[in-house]
């Protein structure tokens, strides 16, 4: 018998960025009465984020955190049960699975939707932080619109900072590509097409010393790693790309990921190694990383869950 602070539920959604609250809508409509814990960041990256222009449906664009909390209105309108709370353990040994609460509360349910997302790698400078949103972005294709024609920097070496180079290349009048050794990470290819793109500046064995301006980005001091010398240049944005880390270390016991951390789903489905676990949005997804791709992931696990519990009986 459930003690006062157990409780059975027949779907968990755990997180809440697009993907979480998709999830939450399609569980609703299926009358699958899901229960959606928020998280330590209620509605995920997009919460940092300013505007958004590139999700359908909203013509004339709207900030992150708006966006987000429209999602969660449309998902308590379908009759999801949202709920303040961080998932600090997880059982997924036998059915139904368990997941503690805040340490104290265990949730039991038949299907679990995991959508914690992923978080974006920072340099741990200050004004990364003080400038975050007013020009200082972790997200390229997000936001590279806004500095159409304009001279922008970019730290990272891997394959994720080249093609966000090359993506910015297309829409900015200069690109400086902040590398912090002589030599990038990058695939051969990706580093041929930057070194062969007229307006990608690479500054080498450099490293950000600090991102300047008050209220928006004006300019970045670099630091030579070798010599020392301190240079500035003159950018209306600045764009790390060294990584992004998904938020799956809780899972990490009984669900197969790859060696950096991504929860591997069965392709062309939400399914995890654990039948009845699915995974939604960044925390399965490292390539894409967009808001409209993990509603969509959010849309599949809900109907996958569905489809789950009503061939086992449990709906």
């Amino acid at each position: 018998m459930l003690n006062e602070l157990n409780e059975k539920v027949s779907v968990l959604i755990i997180g809440s960025g697009p993907a979480g609250y998709t999830a939450a809508i399609y569980a609703s409509r299926a009358n699958l009465k899901p229960v959606l814990y928020q998280g330590i960041q209620p509605g995920g990256q997009l919460t940092i984020t300013t505007e958004v222009e590139n999700y359908p449906g909203y013509a004339n664009g709207i900030q992150g955190p708006e966006m987000m909390i429209d999602f969660e209105k449309q998902a308590v309108r379908m009759g999801a049960d949202i709920r303040y709370g961080i998932a600090t353990k997880v059982d997924f040994s036998s059915q139904p699975y368990k997941v503690w609460i805040d340490d104290e509360k265990i949730i039991e349910a038949n299907a679990i939707i995991i959508a914690t997302g992923a978080s974006a790698k920072w340099l741990g400078i200050p004004s990364e932080q003080k400038l975050n949103g007013m020009g200082v972005s972790a997200c390229a294709v997000c936001d590279g619109f806004f500095f159409k024609g304009k001279d922008v920097a970019i730290v990272g070496a891997g394959d994720t900072a080249a093609e966000e180079a090359l993506y910015l290349s297309k829409l900015c009048t200069t690109v400086n590509m902040v590398v912090r050794r002589d030599q990038m990470r990058a695939s051969k290819i990706m580093q041929d097409r930057v070194i062969n793109t007229p307006n990608i500046i690479i500054h080498w064995n450099s490293e950000t010393d600090e991102i300047l301006g008050e209220n928006r980005v004006e300019a970045v001091r670099l630091k030579n790693t070798q010599t020392g010398e301190k240079t500035e240049i003159k950018v209306s944005a600045f764009f790390v790309a060294i990584g992004h880390q998904p938020n799956s270390d809780l899972f990490k016991e009984f669900i197969d990921m790859d060696e950096t951390g991504y929860i591997k789903t069965i392709p062309g489905t939400s399914k995890t190694n654990i039948e009845g676990v699915f995974a939604a949005g960044d925390v399965q997804d490292k390539h894409y990383r967009q808001a409209v791709t993990a509603a969509g992931t959010g849309c599949m696990a809900a109907l996958d869950a569905e489809r789950y519990l009503s061939a086992k009986g449990l709906v």
